[in-house]
This record gives structure tokens, sequence and C-alpha cells, in this order.
């Protein structure tokens, strides 16, 4: 029969979440986890570096909505550190008295006697003191947050919340709209239908404040203060599911380290643009080429490809697996809709080795992961690819330039599968057919057939 100290006891533990097994320094293990979030690590790996499994990284990450706490490293002096606490807990096993081990750690008796009354280990009847568990416990009293200006200020709470999430009406008043997926706690579907609402941002909101309310102190609050309280759980008073109101939808806000990367794993030294012949800058030569995907609806495409001394344009035809629109779609699945990275390379080797050998010396291509498989497409047809530099579309403006012209046959929104390789071969003669001051008022397929005659001409004299 439980006693009124584990009553008590009880009664305690029910206001408070378990610790579960704590970890030997959870404060170190939360500040190198962040540090390597900081660094652009994905969570997986941080997790690693903090010495947590996954599943503790990423809840670690979901509770603080992608914010980084800014835990600093250590507790100041005026508090036991977790060294002290282990030594407590070993002079205590030995049966060392609250003064002998004040003596030991040079700190006050007081401060000894506290410690093991607050923060001993209370879930069995009697008080056994670890030293884990009662660095847990200090933590966990710590905190001690200050409360939000949105939990305490109900005016403002609703003045933010209307301006994020107000309903969208016509001129008669009436909500207009699609009503939007339901909220998973996650960032926001892709290929879906959102609810429109009013989706002020948090800067607007903030910056319009002393506009309205000149003379109302109260009635301000930072734009950083608002984003925090949609994304850290527990900070404010909005609900989270009101993240779906801004702009981009994302559930956790991503680290910035992170959000500077690519996934251009695909992209190495050895294949970068400054990497390619200086020959091909100056166009004397024909046969470099650059490359690009025209996108349209439903994840249709057409790789294009264009000669850059001739302007010669070759189109690929890209048409969709099989299974598309019937399989339905997996993570990492395989890749249906024509321009996968195997799908992709073998399409531009069947257009490719239509060439003559002098007319494949380069080909310089956006980093889309659409050409992952650069290195099998180089083997096939023994012509080198080579990658822009980010956000450097000038590096492919012949590219970009014949895709705007393309753009008059297959305009943005529309689906282009519905186009045969035929169709898409009839476009290509029309470009090649127009004639181009570049080229002196020639035709691209005039000046490519006036180099492959001279080729032909220096080879036969050469022979003879």
């Amino acid at each position: 029969m439980a006693g009124p100290r584990q009553k008590q006891v009880r009664e305690y533990r029910g206001q408070m979440p378990s610790p579960g097994r704590p970890t030997v320094a959870w404060r170190v293990d939360r500040v190198r986890f962040w540090a390597a979030i900081a660094t652009g690590v994905l969570t997986d790996e941080a997790s690693e570096v903090a010495g947590v499994s996954a599943p503790v990284g990423y809840r670690w990450f979901r509770h603080a909505g992608g914010v980084n706490p800014q835990l600093s490293a250590t507790v100041s002096g005026r508090y036991l550190s977790f060294v002290e606490r282990e030594d407590i807990a070993l002079l205590r096993a030995q049966g060392a008295g609250v003064r002998a081990i004040a003596r030991q750690l040079g700190r006050d008796a007081s401060t000894i006697s506290r410690e093991l009354r607050r923060n001993a280990s209370t879930r069995t009847y009697g008080v056994d003191y670890k030293a884990s568990t009662a660095q847990w416990h200090a933590e966990r009293r710590a905190k001690r947050p200050k409360a939000a200006k949105l939990a305490v200020n109900e005016r403002l709470r609703d003045y933010v919340q209307q301006r994020l999430s107000g309903e969208v009406r016509d001129t008669d008043g009436a909500v207009i709209g699609p009503d939007g997926p339901v909220w998973k706690g996650r960032n926001k579907p892709h290929r879906a239908d959102r609810a429109w609402t009013t989706a002020w941002s948090p800067e607007q909101i903030a910056k319009r404040l002393p506009v309205e309310f000149p003379d109302d102190e109260s009635m301000r609050i930072s734009h950083e203060a608002i984003y925090q309280a949609l994304y850290v759980e527990g900070r404010g008073a909005l609900k989270r599911e009101l993240v779906a109101c801004l702009r981009t939808g994302r559930a956790l806000r991503v680290p910035r380290a992170r959000s500077r990367q690519k996934a251009w794993a695909h992209v190495t030294p050895e294949v970068l643009i400054s990497e390619r012949p200086a020959e091909a800058d100056d166009r004397a030569v024909p046969g470099h080429w650059e490359g690009d995907l025209v996108i349209g609806l439903q994840r249709s495409a057409i790789g294009t490809l264009v000669e850059r001394a001739t302007r010669f344009t070759m189109l690929v035809h890209l048409p969709r697996e099989e299974g598309w629109g019937v399989t339905p779609r997996t993570k990492n699945g395989p890749a249906l809709a024509g321009y996968g990275a195997i799908t992709m390379a073998d399409a531009l080797a069947k257009t490719v080795t239509q060439l003559p050998e002098q007319l494949r010396r380069s080909l310089t291509w956006d980093r889309g992961k659409e050409l992952s498989a650069h290195a099998q497409f180089t083997v096939q047809t023994g012509l080198p690819v080579y990658f822009a530099d980010p956000h450097s579309p000038w590096q492919r403006g012949t590219n970009e330039n014949t895709n705007g012209l393309l753009r008059q046959y297959f305009p943005k929104g529309t689906d282009l599968s519905r186009w045969s390789a035929e169709d898409i071969a009839a476009v290509a003669a029309t470009l090649n057919s127009r004639p181009r001051k570049t080229l002196g008022w020639k035709t691209p397929a005039e000046a490519l057939d006036n180099h492959l005659r001279s080729i032909q001409d220096t080879g036969v004299a050469t022979t003879e």
C-alpha cells in the first residue's frame, strides 16, 4: 500500500513528462546536435554527431520547429554542473554526508542538501540520487519560459490570426476558394489545393501594426516572434496548423545552411563548366552543344539541344514510361514521367549518335538531376558533359534563347506529352530553317551544312 510520501511523489510526477532514459549529458547532446544542424547536415547525420538515435534527433528538430534554441554549451558556475552531480552521486553512494560532500566540492552544505532533496530520482519510494536524472530535473526546472506576448494579449493574438488565416470573400461576401488539405503536422502537400486565406506575411503584420494602432504600444510584435509562435511547439498561442497560411506553407523552418545546399551531388569538380575546352567560348569551332528541358503540365517534357556556333537545334522526344498515371507514386520509386536519369541518358544518346564525331565535342547542361547519369551518357556517345554554375543561365545563353523560341510552339501550362517524335522533329526543322541575324541571315541548317562541307573538303584534300 502506498504511503503519503509515495502519493505525493505520484502527484508530483503526474504534473511533468517522464524523462524516459536520460542521456549522459542532455544539454551537451543538444548543443552538439544543433551545432551540426547549423553546418547544413541532415537530421540523421546531426543525430549521429550528437550521439543520439535518429528518432530522438527528429523529435528535437520537430518540437523546435527547425529553430535553433541557441543553448549555451555550459551552465553558469553559479549552478551545479553535470560533473559535480556525478561527484555527488559517487560520494553519496560511498556514504558521505552532506557536509563532507560540500567540503569536497567546495560548495555550501545547503546547496548539496537542496540538490539531494529537489533533484533526486523519485520513481521509487526510496529516494536515490542519480546524476543523469538530477541533470534532467535541473534543466527542466531552469527553463522558466517567459510568457509570450501573443499568449497574454488576446487582442493582438486575434489581429495576427485574422491577418494570417482570414477568409477570402467575393463581392457578395461569400467565402470562396478550396477547403485545402487536412493538417497532419507535415509540410504542405504537393500538387494539391491549398485553402485561400488573407495570408499576410508576419513581416507585413508587424509593420502594419504601428500604422493601424499608432498610439497603442501594446499592439506591437516583431515578425520573428510571430514565426516562432508558429514554428516552435508551445511558444505563443498560435496553432501550428496556421503555418499552412504562410506563403511557403512550410511546417518546419529550414536551417539557413541547409537551404543553401542543393541536390547537385552529380556535379563533381571535373565536370564544371570551368573545365570545358576554351574553344567552346569563342564559338569558332562547331560541335559544342548546350542542353536543357522544356517542361509542361503533368511532368511532361521535351529535351532541347542547341549547337553554339550554328544555332542548330535538335529536340529529344521523352515519352512517358509504361505505368505513368496508373502506378501510384512512391518515394524513390521508378521515374515514369519520361526524364528520369537513365531514360534521359538513353534518349539523349539516341539523338546525339546521329551526329558525326566531328560535331560531338562537348555538351553543357543545366544542373538538373535528369542528367545525373552523365557518365553513362559519355561512355555511350563519347560526348563529354559539363554543368553550368548555380543560378547562371547566361552560361547557356544560346539554349535559353532557343527555349524561349520554342515556347511559341510549346506554351507553358500545356501538356507536352501529346506530341510525337515526328511532331517535335517538324518544329526543330522549322527553327533550323529560320534565318538568323547572328548568322548573317543564314539559317542554322545552312550554317551546319557549310561546316560539314568544309570538313569533307578538308578531308579530301588531306587524302590527296
